[in-house]
């Protein structure tokens, strides 16, 4: 089969030939036609990511068709549209993820091929609405986006909330959950356009992170009762302030710095804040995310569609975050 490999760090991604998968026993080998590209894609190419090996087919998200199966129990998949679940061995604790946890696209090779492999239990039927591309968009970001807003914040209709960074797959995901979940969204961004796409979208308003008084800007006379980021670094200081007396800030990513900063531990204890980490989400989450997805007939949004022999020119695109949305590799 095709794929896109990556052979090394900061190496691009190349096409090579390799062998199907092969099956065990309660997987399923779907034929690609559609992948999209995660943040994860880009930190496992420049060596940033725990647990690397080489070589490794990345891609976490993907859209196809079922073609072969395990075990014969298992033949009524044979056929079917599906989007995959990248989240591997969550466990039986809702609550967080067990040793075994591991995600699609690295240890085991991903979806930037014409074959992949999954447990059968992953598979889910593409939502009737959505075609290919707009499904495969779906999986890692959307996932992550759900855990963070109602498993961890516990995010309620009418509750104001302000997503930092919009533009992002999982950002952008937060953007469109919680105005379907009947929330009052404001965003912040680094680029203008990329804050009148939210507000096209349904955000009542943005702000640029770069104006140094983006914080004073930004909040609503009452505070924020959730504050979802991905950063990190010194901005984090600020949520402190905007968020209202019992809020929650929840955060699924460390793309500034890494590290929280210091934090007046007074003010959160005064204003009975909480504070959430967050990591994709188990097949619960995922099952009430699709559910939600059909009951509100919600598009994820596209921002371009590369083919896939294109994939290291897709994952340059993100390197220098000029998207808005998520980035799809179409599959030949």
């Amino acid at each position: 089969m095709k794929a896109m490999v990556l052979d090394g760090i900061n190496l691009p991604l190349t096409v090579k030939f390799t062998k199907k998968p092969t099956l065990k026993a309660n997987e399923a080998l779907v034929r690609i036609n559609a992948a999209a590209l995660n943040r994860r894609d880009f930190w496992i190419q420049k060596g940033q990511y725990a647990g690397l090996r080489f070589p490794i087919i990345l891609g976490s998200d993907g859209a196809g068709v079922v073609e072969e199966v395990g075990s014969e129990s298992e033949s009524v998949w044979i056929g079917k549209e599906v989007i995959m679940n990248p989240s591997l061995n969550w466990g039986d604790n809702e609550a967080a993820q067990s040793a075994d946890f591991n995600i699609l696209g690295l240890p085991q090779d991903g979806t930037f091929a014409e074959y992949v492999k999954i447990p059968v239990q992953n598979l889910y039927n593409i939502p009737a609405h959505l075609t290919t591309i707009e499904a495969a968009a779906i999986p890692l970001g959307g996932l992550t986006a759900w855990r963070a807003l109602f498993s961890r914040a516990k995010l309620k209709k009418g509750e104001k909330v302000l997503v930092v960074g919009v533009g992002g797959g999982v950002a952008t995901f937060v953007l469109q959950w919680a105005i379907h979940a009947g929330a009052e969204v404001y965003v912040t961004s680094g680029k203008k356009h990329k804050i009148a796409k939210a507000i096209d979208i349904g955000a009542k308003a943005g702000v640029l992170y770069t104006d140094k008084d983006w914080a004073e800007k930004i909040k609503p006379e009452a505070g924020f009762d959730v504050i979802v980021d991905s950063a990190l670094g010194k901005g984090f200081t600020h949520h402190v302030d905007l968020a209202r007396p019992g809020g929650r800030i929840v955060f699924f990513g460390g793309t500034a710095s890494g590290d929280l900063p210091e934090l007046n531990a007074r003010k959160i204890f005064w204003k009975q804040l909480s504070i959430f980490g967050s990591t994709m989400g188990s097949p619960k989450d995922f099952n009430e995310m699709i559910a939600f997805v059909n009951k509100h007939q919600i598009k994820p949004i596209v921002d371009s569609v590369y083919p896939l022999e294109h994939a290291e020119e897709a994952i340059r695109k993100m390197d220098h975050s000029d998207q808005f949305g998520k980035i799809i590799l179409k599959v030949d």
